[in-house]
């Protein structure tokens, strides 16, 4: 039991608090001291409850008796999570406020608060595959793998959400497109790249995996697309002030966003693949929801930068060939050389 007694600095700093509360819930039209005997009555917080420990815990559903699913099923929740992390960060950068001149966009220290955590959490994501590739059995995973059929990660719509938060559409077109840029975002939005990587590898035409996906997401992507076409990160940074726009580290950390997602996540990703569905230099087996992973993921065959004027013309034309070799050895050994051949 706490025995400290109050001195006077100690009354004066709680009758200020008080008075701050009264004016809150006056504010809000409610009855403050309804409120202070209710916090009189209430129970302390407790760790188990906050975070949901026990809700939490039971989201893991295996469908299959090969207990490293359940390691498959954690990462991926996991990875889920840091995703919405990183949506935060961009949501609260790139409001719009009742007084523009207090949007958060306006304010440098504010580009360097939130895109430095963003790439703390890209950091992680990137570095995170050796979790499946070392961490689960390849036999196992070859065998459960089978029951999760078509579900893939192909259908992370939170990824796409990301994507379509931090840059323009017209980025996210399929390089091997020759149609026009300027077409209408409806029409545009059928040609954009992950639509490729959900095509079947025999019959040419779309996997369920996409037909769910499209199903499921496509009018609310299209809503995002609407609520984000002036507002990505690209937009905001590229109507930045130039002396903003030429600031040495905030170009750093552009730089750094556009690697960690667009270069080492998807190397990452094309990693672990590679390790557990290369078998032979001959033979590959199809993702779990039948997509085309080995033109999928690769960040040489895509090309997707979201910011491009923080680019040369020369990095651009050779944009994912940096460190490929380097982090791939490092996480699978020769198996990446089987995988993009």
């Amino acid at each position: 039991m706490n025995d400290k007694k109050l001195g006077p600095h100690d009354m004066d700093e709680i009758i200020g608090q008080v008075e701050k509360l009264q004016q809150k819930y006056a504010g809000l039209g409610q009855d403050f001291l309804a409120y202070m005997e209710g916090l009189l009555h209430s129970n302390g917080l407790n760790y188990w409850n906050y975070v949901h420990l026990d809700s939490l815990l039971g989201l893991q559903t295996p469908r299959t008796n090969f207990k490293d699913e359940v390691i498959f099923i954690v990462y991926h929740q996991i990875t889920e999570l840091y995703f919405k992390l990183i949506k935060q960060e961009i949501e609260l950068l790139t409001e719009t406020k009742e007084n523009e001149e207090e949007s958060e966009y306006r304010k440098l220290e504010n580009w360097y608060k939130r895109i430095s955590r963003c790439n703390n959490y890209l950091k992680h994501l990137a570095s995170s595959f050796d979790i499946m590739v070392n961490g689960m059995d390849m036999e196992e995973f070859r065998k459960f793998r089978m029951a999760l059929l078509p579900a893939s990660g192909f259908q992370s719509v939170q990824f796409r959400h990301i994507e379509i938060m931090s840059t323009r559409l017209s980025h996210l077109i399929h390089p091997d497109w020759k149609g026009d840029l300027d077409d209408p975002f409806e029409q545009l939005y059928e040609h954009v790249y992950w639509k490729g990587g959900g095509i079947d590898l025999q019959t040419k035409s779309k996997t369920i995996t996409l037909q769910q996906f499209e199903e499921k997401y496509d009018v609310s992507l299209k809503l995002l697309l609407k609520k984000y076409r002036n507002r990505n990160l690209a937009y905001r940074y590229e109507w930045l002030p130039k002396e903003m726009q030429k600031d040495e580290k905030l170009i750093a950390l552009m730089r750094d966003y556009d690697t960690h997602f667009n270069i080492f996540w998807r190397m990452g990703h094309l990693a672990a693949a590679s390790r557990y569905l290369v078998m032979s230099e001959k033979d590959a087996i199809q993702a779990t929801g039948g997509t085309n992973w080995r033109k999928y993921l690769p960040p040489k065959f895509q090309k997707i930068i979201f910011f491009k004027t923080v680019w040369n013309g020369e990095e651009k034309t050779d944009w994912g060939k940096a460190g490929v070799t380097r982090i791939f050895r490092e996480v699978i050994g020769e198996h990446w050389m089987k995988a993009t051949s």
